[in-house]
């Protein structure tokens, strides 16, 4: 059942930039956006087939017969929410709640698309509604950037099933597995064991493959004296983890531990930056720096850190482009990595909360480089 105090918060976070802005109504129609908002947990799929109307006082949302049910019980009897299943296109249904609340500015989430956007101008036409529609430009992206108690509670929960995860790898792997049946463990395990689903396609990458930080699994075995990375995590109601860990199979050489050594110096330095109000662009500088001090500057590339929540990538990033202060309220990875071609990769990542004091980890696994013995 959607927690109605937390959802009720987050509508009202919505009518205030309404009001603000003199919007009189909103549509929104992306499925992020709306699961965040309605709380309706294990509801959504890949289909663009709902549409909410927002007004100062009402909350219209249109779905159809597919998922008119599940809603019902998911919002449950007492919700604000005024369902219906109408066989109607979404457009014209929404250009029907435009006319009846006789809104004169109707703002579209800016993730709508042309065709619709030109289905509702055609509808508004037919009805002889006069109705301004401007964009939201991301507001919603950035409403959901600050998550509130419910979202942190499941996000501690789906990152519980990843850790114990981790555990349970460390003592399966052997020489001679392939990286295919080391994920299909690993997501068996999660699903197993109370994850909803997969946060995205889980990484392992062994040996010069690690090298490669979005490396699919393949048919490659891993051996004795391979880094293996593995990059993972589950769904709990629509919340996700994400995780990344290195191990080594046996014993870790000298440049092998060394270089693990920098990732983890990177990450540990800026964890203890990250506090309500940094810049996300000095916290990622300070990962350059750690890491182009040790030698290996050439070999670092990506972002440090993205936002997570009811998608795996959200507001705000620790990266280069960010120059704005991550608020207190963000859930944030920080996953510095070296990747050395023809030899090996190494990434650590956790993902935590932001506040005015520092930044909570939700991973609770260890930073030390694990040996799997074999």
């Amino acid at each position: 059942m959607a927690n109605e105090t937390a959802c009720a918060g987050r509508v009202e976070r919505l009518r205030k930039i309404m009001a603000d802005r003199g919007y009189d109504a909103v549509i929104l129609r992306n499925n992020p956006d709306l699961r965040w908002l309605t709380g309706a947990e294990r509801t959504f799929d890949d289909e663009v087939a709902h549409t909410a109307f927002v007004t100062a006082r009402h909350q219209f949302l249109h779905t159809d017969s597919r998922y008119y049910n599940t809603f019902c019980e998911r919002l449950g009897p007492n919700t604000a929410w005024e369902i219906d299943q109408q066989i109607v296109d979404a457009a014209a249904w929404a250009a029907d709640r435009a006319r009846d609340a006789r809104a004169r500015v109707v703002a579209l989430e800016d993730t709508c698309t042309l065709g619709f956007y030109d289905d509702f101008q055609t509808a508004l036409a037919a009805r002889s509604a006069a109705v301004l529609t401007p964009r939201l430009h991301g507001d919603l992206v950035k409403l959901r950037a600050v998550k509130d108690s419910e979202e942190v509670a499941l996000m501690r929960a789906a990152q519980k099933v990843t850790d114990e995860a981790f555990t349970h790898m460390c003592g399966y792997i052997k020489p001679g597995m392939t990286e295919q049946e080391i994920r299909a463990e690993l997501e068996n395990y999660m699903l197993s064991h109370g994850g909803e689903g997969l946060s995205f396609g889980t990484i392992i990458a062994s040996g010069p493959n690690g090298a490669n930080p979005h490396a699919q699994p393949g048919p490659r075995k891993v051996q004795r004296g391979d880094m293996i990375v593995m990059d993972y995590g589950c769904v709990v109601s629509d919340y996700h983890s994400d995780m990344t860990r290195t191990v080594c199979l046996g014993e870790p050489s000298e440049e092998q531990r060394h270089v693990y050594d920098v990732v983890r110096q990177a990450h540990e330095e800026c964890a203890a930056m990250a506090r309500a109000g940094v810049v996300g662009k000095d916290v990622y500088d300070h990962s350059v720096k750690v890491i182009s001090e040790a030698g290996y500057g050439d070999f670092y590339k990506h972002g440090l850190g993205h936002g997570v929540g009811v998608e795996i990538h959200e507001q705000p990033n620790f990266n280069r482009a960010n120059t704005e202060p991550v608020p207190a309220g963000a859930v944030i990875t920080i996953e510095p990595g070296i990747y050395l071609p023809g030899k090996f990769g190494v990434r650590l990542e956790d993902f935590g909360l932001v506040t005015e004091e520092g930044y909570e980890p939700f991973t609770e696994s260890t930073h030390d480089l694990v040996a799997i013995p074999c």
